[in-house]
Parts: C-alpha cells; sequence; structure tokens
C-alpha cells in the first residue's frame, strides 16, 4: 500500500520513516528545495563561503564544507522527550573519522549543565539544569539562593513555589478539565506581584522552558511541561536538557533523509501543496505545484492514503472549506490557525570567543524575549576554523519570542516591534542592543560591536555578522513574495512588511477542544500528523510532532487491516510519590471541590509512603552511579 505524505517537517519525516519500517510504499512532498525537517533545519549561510561569495546558489546540506551553518532556531532536548529520541537511536550515524554511533543519531546528544538568567544591570544567576553530579554542581546549586539580589519581594519565591506544588499535586481531570480553561498568567496571580516576579519567574522561566507566552498559554498545557522539566531537574538519572554536537542537518536531518531514501522513500523538493480535494470522504487528488518550475508537480500524488503534515495554517489553507464545515473535528481549524506566534532565530558570528555559561541563555528583561546559546562548546568535532572566512570562534544562536513589544528607545535605535521591522538590519541591530544590556554588567564587556564578523552577500542584499532566519522574508514589492513559501505565505500582506512564513502555534486557554486527532471521522483515507493534532504532549514541538506522527500511523495501520505492529506511545512520566495527593484531588474534583492542601491525617499517612519512596529512590540513584560508572569505565 502507498502512502503519501504533504510535508517534509519533522512530523512528516517520523510518520514515513515508522511506515517505511512497516513495509508501506512512501512518498514525501516538501515545498523546500534542499533542506528537510521544517523548523527544525539548519542551512548554510547564502554569501558565507569563498566558493560562493555573492549567495547565488543555495546548497544542500553537506555540499559546501566552507559555508557556515545558519538556522530557524536553536534546538533543544528535554529529558522527557521520548518519542523523537526513540526514532532518533533508529537513525544511523557515521562520524567523519569512520566511527558508527551505537544508537545512531541519538549518540550526538551533549549534555548541557548550566542555564544562565540574566538581567539588565544585574550579574547573571547562573545555576544548573540537572541533579547535581559534582561538587561544582551542587555549589552552584547552592550559590544561587544566597548570592543573588532576584528583586522578588518577600514571599513571592514561596508563593511561586506553592503554586508549582499544585500543579504537581492537582488530579489529572483537574487539569483537563480546570486548568486548560486558566491562563498560565492568571494561575499565577501575575499582575498581584512584583515586576520582578512577572519576569523572572512568569514570563521569563515559563517562556523558555516551554516556548509560550505567559499570557496566553493555557495552564494545563504549560504546567504540565513545566514541572516535567523541574521533574527531570530532581532525577539524578535523567539529562534535562540536551543539544546537538554540530548544526542540526548535519547531525540528525541529512543522515535521517539518507536513511529512509535507502529504505525506499522517494522524496519530491519544491513541492508547493495548494489543495488537498476530497469527494464522499475520500482524497481523490492533491493539486501541487512545482514552484521552480511553475508548473503541475510530475510525478503527481497518488497513493491508497494521505497523511497531511504540514503546520495547521498551511492545513487550514489547503482543505477546503466545505470540507473542513462538513466535519466535525476540522471546523475550528481556521481558529486554530490563527493561534500562531512569531519565534524566529538570529545567528550573531563572533571573531572572540565568548563564555558566559554552559548551556541557555534566558535574558528575562529583554523586551524582545531573547534566549540564546553559544554552541561551539557543544560541537566538539566540528572544525569552525574552516568555515567561512576563518575567522569566526563563537556562534551565538538567539530565539526572539516577543514580535510585538517595542524595544527600548536607544541612541540611533528608536523604538520598534520587531515585527514591524522591515529590513533584517532593523531587527539585528536591535536584538545585538538588547543582548549587550544584559550581557555588558559593572564594567564588563562581553559584547562589542567589533566582535561581529563577516558579511554575507546574497544576491543585493548583505548582512554584516549575522544570520536571520528565512522564513521571515525582507518582503518589498509582491512581485518579489517568495515562490518556495507556503499558500498560505504567498498570499502575503500588502506593503513593504515583513512576512513570517512559518509561525509557531500557541496553545492557547481552552483550545484543546479545538483541536483535532490523527484520526478525522469521517474521512476515510486522510490523517493528521503535526504539533497541532491532539497527543500527550501537548505543545508544538518535535515530540508533539513525532507523537501526532504515531499516531497517524497507527490509524493508517488500524484502517488497512495491514498486520504490522503498532508504533509506540508514550503519556508523560510523574513520580509515583504525587499519586497519593492526586488520588485525594482527585476525590474532591469528583465531589465539585476547589483544589485544597490535604487535611491533617494525610501528613501522616505520608510520613510512611515518603519512608518507603525515600527507600526506592536511593536505590534507584545507587543502580544510577553504579550503571554510570560501570559504562565509564569501559
Amino acid at each position: 500500500m502507498k502512502v503519501i505524505i504533504l510535508g517534509g517537517g519533522v512530523a512528516g519525516m517520523s510518520a514515513a520513516h515508522e511506515l517505511i519500517e512497516r513495509g508501506f510504499s512512501v512518498d514525501i512532498y516538501e515545498k523546500k528545495p534542499y533542506y528537510m525537517g521544517g523548523k527544525a533545519r539548519s542551512v548554510n549561510v547564502p554569501g558565507s563561503s569563498p566558493d560562493d561569495p555573492d549567495g547565488q546558489h543555495s546548497t544542500e546540506p553537506g555540499a559546501d564544507a566552507q559555508a557556515l551553518p545558519g538556522e530557524h532556531g536553536f534546538r533543544f532536548f528535554p529529558g522527557f522527550y521520548r518519542h523523537i529520541t526513540d526514532t532518533m537511536k533508529r537513525i544511523p550515524y557515521t562520524a567523519p573519522d569512520g566511527k558508527k554511533n551505537a544508537q545512531g543519531v541519538y549518540d550526538n546528544l551533549v549534555d548541557v549543565t548550566r542555564v544562565g538568567i540574566l538581567r539588565n544591570g544585574k550579574k547573571p544567576i547562573i545555576t544548573i539544569v540537572s541533579f547535581p553530579k559534582s561538587l561544582a554542581d551542587l555549589k552552584a546549586a547552592l550559590e544561587v539562593l544566597h548570592t543573588h539580589d532576584t528583586g522578588l519581594l518577600p514571599g513571592e519565591a514561596h508563593f511561586f513555589a506553592t503554586k508549582v506544588w499544585q500543579l504537581m499535586t492537582s488530579c489529572q481531570r483537574r487539569r483537563d478539565m480546570e486548568y486548560e480553561k486558566v491562563g498560565w498568567w492568571q494561575y499565577m496571580e501575575a499582575d498581584g506581584h512584583s515586576e520582578a516576579y512577572r519576569h523572572l519567574l512568569v514570563e521569563g522561566l515559563t517562556r523558555t522552558l516551554v516556548a509560550a507566552n505567559a499570557k496566553f498559554a493555557s495552564t494545563k498545557t504549560g504546567g504540565d511541561i513545566f514541572i516535567q522539566l523541574l521533574f527531570n531537574i530532581a532525577n539524578p538519572g535523567m539529562h534535562t536538557d540536551r543539544v546537538l554536537n554540530g548544526p542540526t542537518s548535519e547531525k540528525w536531518l541529512k543522515p535521517w533523509e539518507d536513511y529512509l531514501t535507502a529504505k525506499g522513500v522517494r522524496f519530491f523538493k519544491s513541492a508547493l501543496v495548494q489543495r488537498v480535494n476530497c469527494v464522499n470522504g475520500s482524497v481523490q487528488a492533491v493539486d501541487i505545484q512545482n514552484w521552480e518550475k511553475g508548473a503541475p508537480y510530475d510525478p503527481p500524488a497518488q497513493g491508497d492514503y494521505y497523511v497531511l503534515a504540514t503546520p495547521v495554517e498551511v492545513a487550514a489553507a489547503v482543505l477546503p472549506d466545505e470540507l473542513k464545515q462538513s466535519i466535525g473535528s476540522l471546523q475550528y481549524l481556521d481558529d486554530l490557525a490563527a493561534d500562531v506566534a512569531w519565534m524566529n532565530g538570529i545567528q550573531f558570528y563572533l571573531n572572540q570567543v565568548i563564555d558566559v555559561v554552559h548551556g541557555h541563555c534566558i535574558y528575562v528583561d529583554s523586551e524582545w524575549a531573547l534566549t540564546s546559546i553559544s554552541q561551539l562548546p557543544f560541537w566538539d568535532d566540528y572544525d569552525i576554523s574552516k568555515r567561512g572566512n576563518r575567522r569566526v570562534k563563537t556562534i551565538l544562536s538567539v530565539d526572539i519570542s516577543d514580535w510585538l513589544t517595542d524595544s527600548p528607545d536607544l541612541p540611533g535605535l528608536p523604538a520598534m516591534k520587531a515585527k514591524d521591522c522591515q529590513t533584517f538590519d532593523e531587527i539585528a541591530d536591535r536584538v545585538w542592543a538588547q543582548l549587550k544590556r544584559s550581557l555588558n554588567v559593572d564594567g564588563t564587556i562581553v559584547l562589542s560591536d567589533d566582535m561581529k564578523e563577516g558579511a554575507f552577500r546574497e544576491n543585493d542584499m548583505v548582512y554584516r555578522g549575522y544570520f536571520l532566519d528565512h522564513s521571515l522574508n525582507e518582503q518589498a514589492p509582491p512581485s518579489k513574495r517568495d515562490p518556495m513559501a507556503s499558500v498560505v505565505g504567498q498570499k502575503g500582506q500588502k506593503g513593504d512588511v515583513l512576512v513570517n512564513h512559518e509561525p509557531l502555534l500557541v496553545n492557547t486557554v481552552n483550545s484543546w477542544f479545538k483541536r483535532p486527532s490523527a484520526y478525522i471521522p469521517g474521512l476515510s483515507n486522510l490523517f493528521l500528523a503535526s504539533d497541532y493534532v491532539r497527543t500527550n504532549t501537548d505543545l508544538a514541538t518535535m515530540e508533539g510532532a513525532n507523537e501526532a506522527a504515531r499516531r497517524a500511523v497507527n490509524s493508517i495501520i488500524d484502517v488497512s487491516g495491514v498486520d504490522a505492529p503498532l508504533c509506540s506511545v508514550w503519556d508523560l512520566h510523574e513520580p509515583v510519590f504525587f499519586a497519593p495527593f492526586k488520588w485525594y484531588d482527585n476525590w474532591r474534583f469528583g465531589r465539585g471541590l476547589p483544589y485544597k492542601k490535604p487535611p491533617g491525617w494525610f501528613d501522616a499517612l505520608m510520613v510512611v509512603w515518603g519512608v518507603m519512596y525515600a527507600i526506592g529512590f536511593l536505590l534507584y540513584t545507587a543502580w544510577t552511579a553504579l550503571t554510570t560508572w560501570t559504562q565509564k569505565m569501559r
């Protein structure tokens, strides 16, 4: 049986992986001419290679060993991810020295040890991101409690901890049915507390860890993911934060594409999906344009089953209105398509080594909600001295999460919203200024303008020392619109404005009921695989996209009657220690009662339970330490 996958992002490739290993014939149609993996991709920076100084020739991954790497945004892999990492273990990888990874591209993940919280005019707060494994880790964890002026008012840290504890001890029904309808900002009572509380705890941490806007994200979604990360930190056997040891396309996505191709998956690129045509509950044809040739795609997409693996705003545009109106689970697709925000990355290439923190930085006072990571310390076998003009020593990758707040009004840089900027330079200059305000503190100069290295020419544009994600377009007249853009992107906007062809879905308050499942009742051969689909992960992430793909494949197996094993799907894991608390809250919720701290008699029960749990925890910790030591001794 043949399956057509529309979209070659993480969801589409994940679906192809599961299908081809189960004996299906698979074709993927992807709009980009070179790069697979959607937002996860890394790219060759146009004009950064001596072989292509004018940026005339975009190249596929690995084709130009001298180009500098750029990306849509930096990737990180929390410890609770199970779906995407399971897939990564099944993607073969051979290192440049010829050594094969025992666990495929999964072995290309390396641990991040610290996180830095940076503030304007104050020393950074640097702490650990995983359970302390050394004296240095323990020292870093303790120092953050005593040596930093957080600006929090008395009692605010305790109040925040109390609200987090409430999340941890609430039953699943309360989270699904009550917290889903409450915003994170409201739940944390941000309006009633100090600016430091709002910036540092409610906005800063959650925006970075959960990639969500605190004012719009539901407590169910943001809370579930937030406490997953906290549970990871408390688990001695867990690596809370991991990144790849090189550019994403080189270390993961290109080996993935090569593996799938070797298994028989066919990739058709430069394929712009325009419309999915359904008749009597069945896909009959898909209108696809080869945007490079300006003609219908050859070969046409024809199969037994179809997986729509595009982002939600594209899915809403290519599915006919009459279909969305007639199928109950699709009726809110247009609403979901409107619940997207901009979150794009910019990379600065520096001629000096900057050492802020061995991990991610959160700029809690930055108007544009910036986060960053200095990538080269994690790329051990990546020789940057052979890239670009050979003078780059640091790649500072920055994500911009707030495009609707004015930047600071600084000399030569009037206040502007990122979304209102009309050129990449206007964005880059304001990001750079915000970084310097948080990094250059107490007379210490971490960033200076003369550190920016290189001038990257792309046709008639020159970008000095930076690369901004090109899913944003410096869109001038309509005639110059990006022909590779999705149907949504090609509609564009009027005037000389930036257009974002790849926004990010936001899990807004009470949006779960609007989201469809991978299986669509009323459609016999069309399935959905994307990060807006209902999943246990419940967040627009690579993990959510991979889980959605598994659910789509399971639906195809079920409907087709093929004798093949179902894909594994996991739930979020929470320590069994909290089971008694959740039982009590579930009892209250079933009687219509609000959350309440358990009565005194419950404490006696928890003493016994806590002793039993502590014994098990210590045994687990000892076993983890022993196995880790054994592996190092081999």
